[in-house]
């Protein structure tokens, strides 16, 4: 049995993806900071309290799966917030740094020894990290924050080609999720199904691609 690890898994996005997996006959570990009953539902294992900015919390992950081989690794916890122009609020902005750039390589760093040739690793960024998509501007922290995830991705796939594991960037697209107040343009379940199939398809060939997830490939 497959066993894929996601993070951000209690809800929403990442509680789909959960579900869809689940669906599949993969074996499900959601990675939270609380769960959720829906999330206990279809998980074999949930690791809790777990904040994905903290060493000792990323150390507590990594001894809750050793020994566990893991084909797909969904790094899929994020935060939103908004900043206006002439009142940024800089600790704002350096925490959507810690939490959607850097905590996803701590992670994968941190679980390569549970990967091997033929895992996948599954970046759930933002099409807002594109620099040449940006024709509105604001969302100073999560924009940055995307980004250098991105720029992080991309080289992470180039070093992990030679272990034979694929790594993707992936849009989820508008989602009508808590993050943005329901107000998103597809459900999460819609989401979920063309983030898997961007991930079926993922291979060393296409490694460290930034993909919608409708199938188009989006510019950096």
């Amino acid at each position: 049995m497959k066993h894929v690890v996601i993070t951000g898994a209690n809800r929403g996005i990442g509680l789909e993806l959960a579900r869809h997996y689940q669906a599949e006959d993969w074996r499900v570990t959601g990675v939270c900071r609380e769960t959720s009953p829906e999330l206990d539902k279809v998980a074999a294992q949930v690791i809790e309290g777990i904040d994905v900015t903290s060493k000792e919390s990323i150390e507590r992950l990594v001894s809750a799966l050793q020994g566990q081989t893991i084909d797909l690794l969904i790094n899929n916890a994020g935060l939103l917030q908004d900043e206006i122009l002439g009142s940024i609020d800089y600790d704002s902005l350096r925490l959507q740094m810690e939490i959607n750039a850097f905590a996803p390589l701590r992670i994968s760093e941190a679980l390569l020894p549970n990967l091997q040739a033929g895992s996948k690793i599954a970046n759930i960024t933002s099409r807002m990290g594109s620099i040449a998509d940006n024709d509105s501007g604001g969302r100073y922290g999560y924009r940055a924050s995307k980004a250098a995830f991105n720029a992080l991705g991309r080289s992470l796939a180039i070093d992990l080609k030679e272990r034979g594991i694929a790594l993707a960037q992936l849009h989820p697209g508008f989602v009508k999720t808590r993050m943005v107040n329901f107000g998103g343009l597809i459900s999460p379940e819609d989401s979920a199904s063309g983030l898997a199939e961007r991930i079926a398809a993922l291979n060393l060939e296409n490694t460290g691609s930034f993909w919608h997830s409708n199938g188009d490939e989006l510019p950096w």
